[in-house]
């Protein structure tokens, strides 16, 4: 498993977070990455992250097309 990143910053971070993590889970729905789990978290006042726990199979195609900030190899939470 590798977890990817997207980072979001500011008073609306949350907010933008939740919806982008609509889309992420509506591509991994469409592009049948099955096995991967989505999630928002804060990592302080004003930053919330977005993650993407997907099997290795999947993790070039997410990159490609979302470009996430940061990749983390061999997470599993």
């Amino acid at each position: 498993m590798t977890t990817l990143y997207w980072d979001f910053f500011g008073g609306r971070a949350e907010g933008t977070a939740k919806h982008f993590q609509k889309h992420l889970d509506e591509f991994l729905q469409k592009n049948a990455c099955t096995g991967s789990t989505t999630g928002v978290e804060s990592n302080g006042d004003g930053q919330y992250s977005v993650f993407c726990r997907a099997p290795s199979d999947h993790v070039a195609a997410i990159q490609r097309t979302l470009k996430p900030q940061r990749a983390v190899a061999g997470e599993g939470r």
